[in-house]
C-alpha cells in the first residue's frame, strides 16, 4: 500500500481541493462519454439515411436490380449498412446504460460522502480550535492569578515591616496574601489539568481522528479512480463487443461482392434484350433499268382520267391522342421474344393466383360440408357469398389466363414464317409479287397525279413502305388492323412511342405497332 493521506493531516484544505478537482474530472468523464454517445448515434442516423438514400426504388427493383448480380449484391451491402447502423446505435445505448448513468449516480454518492467526511474533519478542527482557545484562558487566568499572589504576598511583607502599621492591617494583609495564593493554585492546577486535557485530544485529533478521516478520504478518491478506470475500460468493452457483429457485416459485403459474377451479368443482358428477329437476308439485286423499256406513250406528260376516287378518296384518319405512356396488356410493344417472356410471366403469376384461390374454394367448401353436417358449429348459408364471389374470381382469371396463352400459342405457331420474313429489308418490291406490284403501282400514281388535283385535299407524302410481320386487331380508334405480309405507305416514322403511322389503298390511315412490321424506305 501507498502513502497514507494522514502524513499531510495539516493540509486540509488542499485535500478538499484535489477531491473536489475528482469529482469535477469524474463530471468531465461522463460528459465526454455522453458526447461520444451523441456522436455514435448521429453517425448511425446518417448511416441508415445512407442506405435509405440508396435503396432500389420500388418500381425499378423488381425490373432492374433484381436481375444482375452486381444490384443484387449493391442492395444486399446497404442491408449490411443498415444493420452496421444498429451496432453503432447499440455503442450508444451501452455507453447510456453502463457508463453515463452508472457515472452519474456514482458522482452523486461520491459528492455526498466527501460532504460528510470533511464535515467530521471541520468538526474535529473546530473541537481542537475550541480546547486551544480554553487552554489559552486557563493558562492567562493561572498567569493573572500567579501575579496578583506576587503583589499580595509582597504588600504583606511591606506592612509586617512597617512598625507603624497596626497588626490588624497586618493580619488583613497576610490573609489577603494567603487567599491570592489559594487562588493562584486553584488557577495552577485548572492551568495543569486542562493542559493535559488539550494535549490528549491533540493528540487524539492529530493521530486518530484526522487520519481516520483522511483515511476515508484516501479510500475514497481511490475508489473514485478505480471507478473511473473502470468506465474507461467500459468505454473500449463497448466497442469491442459489438466488433463480431460488424465484422459479420463486412464479411456479408464482402460475400455479396464475390457473389458478383461478370459473364452471368452479360448474359443477363441478352435475356432482356434479346428481341427473337433473325439477321436479315442477302439483299436481292433490283433491276431499275426495266423503266427504261417503256414507250414515248407511256412516259407522256398528257393528263390523264381522273384518278379513281378510292386512290384519291380522302383519308379517314380519326385523329387521336396516343398513349404514349401506357404500355398494352397483351405487351404487342415489345420485341417477339421479350413478349413471349412477359405473357409467360403473366401466365405464371394468373396461374398462381388460380391455385390460391382454388384452395380457398376447396378449404370453404369443406367448412361448408361440416356445417351440413353440424349445424351448431355454423349456418352453411353463411359460405355460399364467399364461395360465389371465388368462383367469379376464378372465371376472371382463367379468362385472362387464355388470352395470354392464345397470345402465346400465335406466336409459336407464327414463329416459322416470321423467322423467314425478320429483318429482310424490302428495299424494291419484286415484281413477281402481287402485292408489291400493286403498292409499286399506287406510289406512281400517287406521285404522279398529285400535283394536278386541286379538287382534292392533299394526302401526306409518302416516306416508305413496309410489310407487316404479324396480324393486328387494330381495336382502338385511330389504328389499322393488320393481316400477317400485308404492304402499306409509310407516312410518319416512330416518334419513340412504339408507333408507325401508315395508309392503305390511298383511303385509310392509322397507326400500327413499329415492332409488327419491317419499313421499306423510299430510294433517291
Amino acid at each position: 500500500m501507498g502513502a497514507c493521506w494522514s502524513y499531510t493531516r495539516d493540509q486540509f484544505e488542499n485535500l478538499e481541493k484535489h477531491t473536489q478537482w475528482g469529482i469535477d474530472f469524474v463530471e468531465r468523464y461522463t460528459k465526454f462519454v455522453k458526447e461520444r454517445s451523441e456522436i455514435e448515434l448521429n453517425y448511425a442516423k446518417q448511416i441508415r439515411n445512407l442506405s435509405k438514400k440508396y435503396q432500389p426504388k420500388k418500381s425499378s427493383r423488381e425490373e432492374e436490380e433484381s436481375k444482375y448480380t452486381w444490384c443484387r449484391a449493391f442492395l444486399a451491402s446497404l442491408n449490411e449498412l443498415n444493420d452496421y447502423a444498429g451496432q453503432h446505435e447499440l455503442i450508444a445505448e451501452n455507453m447510456t446504460s453502463q457508463i453515463i448513468a452508472e457515472l452519474t449516480r456514482y458522482i452523486q454518492d461520491l459528492k455526498a460522502e466527501r460532504k460528510t467526511h470533511f464535515h467530521d474533519g471541520r468538526k474535529a478542527q473546530q473541537h481542537i480550535e475550541n480546547s486551544w482557545k480554553q487552554l489559552e484562558l486557563c493558562k492567562r487566568n493561572f498567569e493573572r492569578a500567579c501575579k496578583e499572589a506576587d503583589r499580595a504576598q509582597q504588600y504583606f511583607e511591606k506592612m509586617d515591616a512597617d512598625i507603624n502599621v497596626t497588626k490588624a492591617d497586618v493580619e488583613k494583609a497576610r490573609q489577603q496574601a494567603q487567599l491570592r495564593h489559594h487562588m493562584a493554585s486553584d488557577s495552577k492546577n485548572e492551568y495543569s489539568s486542562y493542559l493535559q486535557k488539550f494535549n490528549q485530544e491533540q493528540t487524539e485529533h492529530y493521530h486518530t481522528l484526522i487520519p481516520n478521516i483522511f483515511q476515508k478520504l484516501q479510500e475514497m478518491e481511490e475508489r473514485r479512480i478505480e471507478r473511473v478506470g473502470e468506465s474507461m475500460k467500459t468505454f473500449a468493452e463497448v466497442d469491442r463487443q459489438i466488433l463480431p457483429i460488424v465484422g459479420k457485416c463486412l464479411d456479408g459485403i464482402t460475400k455479396a461482392a464475390e457473389g458478383i459474377e461478370s459473364k452471368t451479368d452479360s448474359a443477363q443482358v441478352v435475356e432482356s434484350y434479346k428481341s427473337g428477329f433473325e439477321p436479315p437476308g442477302d439483299v436481292e439485286f433490283e433491276d431499275y433499268g426495266q423503266a427504261m423499256k417503256r414507250t414515248v406513250s407511256e412516259n407522256s406528260l398528257t393528263k390523264p382520267d381522273k384518278p379513281d376516287k378510292s386512290v384519291k378518296g380522302k383519308s379517314k384518319l380519326f385523329f387521336f391522342k396516343k398513349n404514349k405512356g401506357v404500355n398494352p396488356e397483351d405487351c404487342s410493344h415489345l420485341p417477339p421474344e421479350q413478349r413471349r417472356k412477359k405473357l409467360q410471366a403473366k401466365i405464371d403469376d394468373i396461374s398462381k393466383d388460380i391455385q390460391k384461390e382454388m384452395d380457398q374454394r376447396d378449404a370453404l367448401t369443406k367448412m361448408k360440408d361440416v356445417y351440413v353436417k353440424n349445424p351448431q358449429m355454423g349456418d352453411p348459408s353463411s359460405v355460399d357469398p364467399r364461395l360465389a364471389e371465388i368462383a367469379q374470381h376464378i372465371d376472371k382469371l382463367q379468362t385472362e389466363l387464355q388470352k395470354f396463352e392464345v397470345c402465346v400459342s400465335v406466336m409459336q405457331n407464327t414463329s416459322t414464317k416470321v423467322h423467314l420474313q425478320l429483318y429482310t429489308i424490302i428495299y424494291n418490291i419484286h415484281p413477281d409479287e402481287n402485292i408489291s406490284s400493286e403498292v409499286q403501282t399506287k406510289v406512281q400514281t400517287d406521285t404522279e397525279f398529285d400535283d394536278f388535283d386541286d379538287a382534292e385535299e392533299d394526302l401526306l407524302p409518302t416516306i416508305g413502305t413496309c410489310k407487316a410481320l404479324y396480324p393486328f386487331e387494330g381495336n382502338n380508334e385511330g389504328t389499322l388492323t393488320l393481316a400477317e405480309g400485308e404492304v402499306l405507305f409509310v407516312i410518319e416514322e416512330d416518334k419513340g412511342d412504339g408507333w408507325t403511322r401508315v395508309r392503305r389503298n390511298e383511303e385509310e390511315e392509322g397507326y400500327i405497332p413499329t415492332s409488327y412490321h419491317i419499313t421499306n424506305p423510299n430510294n433517291p
